[in-house]
């Protein structure tokens, strides 16, 4: 759990309080936040990248991978990965991360001070090219503590009772909130491989 308010407050002050990382500078590779209709900002980042499989040992199951750069790496599969015998050769691997961060500000009464997470696996049916999706999704409730407008910072109380100082980079946000607001914050993470057939020259 101190792993999770950690990374909520820094997503607190990276989302609903306008783009500062744990230090206060850029969050890089994230795209900048937006408003909703109903009021949350969000933040959705995806990273996609494609390697070959130069080489596949299937007995050991061990793949051979080339990326995008040239490098290769052997990696070995896990037992849980279905219809390894699927693939040759020339197929490529297509990796894609996404992550999606969601803020809202709630007032006291509609949402209680905690954490819930659950995850989610999906395989690839018996048959088809090995593949399949793992998301997790975490929220957190933190409550607005104190509000510093001369130093640009707020305080946020966690589920625990645990405090994080974090600084604002917009001033004009620190209007958004008020002392015992609750932010709630829902953080997805989701990866997803699939094996795609060679291109055909």
């Amino acid at each position: 759990m101190e792993r999770t308010r950690a990374i909520a407050a820094a997503i607190a002050c990276t989302v609903a309080l306008a783009g500062c990382g744990p230090a206060g500078g850029p969050v890089p590779g994230a795209g900048a936040p937006k408003a909703a209709s109903d009021g949350a900002v969000r933040r959705e980042n995806v990273v996609s990248v494609t390697a070959t499989v130069e080489d596949i040992d299937v007995e050991s199951r061990l793949v051979t991978l080339r990326g995008p750069e040239g490098h290769s790496t052997t990696l070995r599969v896990d037992e849980s990965v279905r219809n390894l015998a699927q693939v040759k050769r020339g197929d490529q691997v297509v990796t894609r991360y996404r992550e999606a961060l969601v803020v809202r500000v709630k007032k006291p009464g509609e949402v209680t001070p905690g954490v819930a997470e659950s995850a989610e696996v999906t395989r690839a049916a018996p048959g088809e090219k090995p593949g399949g999706t793992l998301t997790n999704t975490a929220t957190i409730v933190v409550t607005v503590d104190s509000i510093d407008r001369a130093n640009q910072s707020v305080v946020l109380v966690g589920p625990k009772g645990n405090k994080a100082t974090v600084d604002v980079n917009d001033p004009a946000n620190l209007d958004k909130i008020a002392v015992g607001d609750l932010l709630e914050i829902t953080v997805t993470e989701a990866l997803a491989i699939d094996v795609q057939p060679a291109p055909s020259r």
